[in-house]
C-alpha cells in the first residue's frame, strides 16, 4: 500500500475508481490485489443506483425485487418449483445453506437461488397464492434434476418436491432463472457501456437483464486520500483485477 496522504480529512472521503465487473472464481484474488493496493479499510464495493452511490446490501434490493416481479408473474413457474423442487443453488449444492447476501467466505458469490427461496418463502404467507403452502423444516433427499445425482439437503420454505434444481448453466432446467434471463423491474436501473462485452450481455436479455444491472452498476469505491497516494497508479487503479 502507498504512503497515506497529509490530508487525514480525506479519509471520509469516498470515491469510485472504476467498474470491476463480473468477480466469479476470481473473487478471492482480487479482494488480495485491492487490499494490498489500498488496505482492507481503503476499499470497498459499492452500486450506483438510479444516480447515487449505495452500499451492497441497499442494491441487492433491487436484485431481489427484480425476482419478486418475475416469478409473480409466472404462476406457471412457481407452481412447478413448489411440487418439482426442494430447494434451488447456484454453483454449488452448499449454496443452499446461505441465507445472507453478504458472503465473505464463499469461492463465489450466489445471490439468484437466495432471492428465490426468498420470495417463495413470502408466497406461503400470501393468501393470493393459495397452492404455495408451508412445508416442515427437514432435511431430506432431493435429486437434481440436471445431474440426477442425490444430495442430502434441507427442504427450503414452500418447496414441496423431490428435486434439486441448479439456476446457473444453460444445461440446467433452472436455466430460466438465471440472472441474466430475469429482466431489471424498473427502467431507471439499465445500464450499459459501449465497446463491453460479457457473458451476461450475450445471454438472455443482455443489458436489460437484472445480472446486468448488477455487474454494470458494481464500482470500486476507495478512500480519496489512499487513492491519491497511488500517485502515477491512480491512472489505472484496478490494474491486476
Amino acid at each position: 500500500m502507498s504512503t497515506p496522504t497529509p490530508w487525514p480529512e480525506l479519509a471520509n472521503v469516498w470515491i469510485p475508481v472504476g467498474v470491476p465487473g463480473y468477480s466469479g472464481a476470481s473473487k478471492a484474488s482480487r479482494q488480495v490485489v485491492l487490499d494490498d493496493r489500498f488496505g482492507a479499510d481503503g476499499w470497498r464495493f459499492a452500486h450506483i443506483v438510479r444516480g447515487r452511490v449505495v452500499s451492497m446490501t441497499e442494491a441487492i434490493v433491487e436484485y431481489e425485487e427484480a425476482y419478486r416481479c418475475f416469478l409473480r408473474d409466472r404462476p406457471a413457474l412457481v407452481q412447478f418449483l413448489v411440487t418439482r423442487c426442494g430447494n434451488v443453488y447456484d454453483d454449488n449444492v452448499t449454496n443452499v445453506h446461505d441465507t445472507d447476501y453478504v458472503q465473505p467466505d464463499t469461492v463465489m458469490n450466489h445471490y439468484q437461488d437466495i432471492s428465490v427461496r426468498r420470495v417463495i418463502g413470502e408466497l406461503v404467507d400470501d393468501a393470493a397464492w393459495p397452492d404455495v403452502t408451508d412445508t416442515p423444516a427437514e432435511t431430506v433427499d432431493l435429486i437434481d434434476l440436471g445431474t440426477g445425482e442425490t444430495h442430502h439437503l434441507p427442504r427450503a420454505k414452500g418447496f414441496r418436491g423431490d428435486g434439486l434444481l441448479q439456476i446457473r448453466d444453460p444445461l440446467s432446467p433452472g436455466y430460466v432463472l438465471n440472472p441474466a434471463v430475469v429482466p431489471a423491474h424498473d427502467p431507471a436501473l439499465i445500464t450499459t457501456l459501449p465497446n463491453r462485452t460479457d457473458w451476461y450481455h450475450v445471454e438472455g436479455c443482455a443489458h436489460l437483464s437484472i445480472e446486468a444491472f448488477w455487474q454494470m452498476s458494481k464500482v470500486v469505491e476507495v478512500r480519496y486520500d489512499r487513492f491519491l497516494a497511488l500517485g502515477p497508479g491512480r491512472t489505472e487503479p484496478l490494474a491486476g483485477l
